[in-house]
């Protein structure tokens, strides 16, 4: 079942989702397929559609990944935070974004479904615009992926921090993935959400960020 939300506000109120996760309602296979049979449609360079989807619903994984993730993300929270002028919007939401993260950090393994998208190859050290040309080919399609959950009442978060050091190849393992023939881009929580009425978030405005023929 859609929630019959125009395009437009699909693309401006999916966003990661961490508080809001019904980690007890199930998610079935039917509905995370037919959200990437979607995804799928998304452009690939070349057309090689060298993409693979790993989900992960078996709890013990589930376990050995968010322990990755956790490990990574107590490092990641020693780092100094970000510095924002006065009136920034983002300074606003700066707070918040850091609790929800720590509250995602401490219930991942709950999500009923985990989704780690990997790429056929590897750009480790690879110039600017190979690495560029690289994760073009898959992460259109994670976003995709993710406006497709929204369009049915589910959510998700855009996660890395378990591919920084070793976290890639230990997730690797866990799941049987080629380490050395596929790249994981996240880990993916994906649930159904508590309530589904979202808001738009608030961003810097767009001509702020406009540059016309020149810098």
């Amino acid at each position: 079942m859609t929630l019959n939300l125009s395009a437009d506000e699909v693309l401006t109120t999916t966003r990661s989702v961490r508080k809001r996760l019904d980690f007890d309602k199930p998610v079935s296979r039917d509905v995370i397929l037919e959200c990437l049979d979607l995804a799928l449609q998304a452009p690939t360079g070349s057309n090689a559609q060298g993409w693979q989807w790993m989900f992960v619903e078996d709890a013990g994984q589930k376990k050995a990944l968010a322990d990755i993730y956790a490990k990574n993300f107590s490092w990641y929270r020693t780092m100094d935070r970000p510095t924002y002028a006065d009136g920034d919007v983002r300074a606003e939401r700066a707070d918040a974004v850091v609790d929800s993260a720590q509250y995602l950090a401490d219930h991942f393994h709950e999500a009923p479904v985990l989704l780690v998208p990997c790429i056929e190859g590897r750009c480790d050290g690879a110039p600017g615009g190979m690495s560029a040309s690289f994760w073009g080919s898959l992460l259109p399609a994670v976003w995709s992926f993710m406006l497709a959950l929204r369009s049915r009442g589910l959510g998700s978060a855009w996660t890395t921090l378990h591919l920084i050091g070793d976290g890639e190849k230990e997730a690797a393992e866990i799941l049987g993935i080629p380490f050395d023939q596929y790249s994981q881009a996240g880990l993916f929580p994906i649930a159904y959400t508590k309530g589904t009425e979202f808001k738009r978030a608030k961003r810097l405005p767009a001509e702020q960020l406009a540059h016309w023929n020149t810098w």
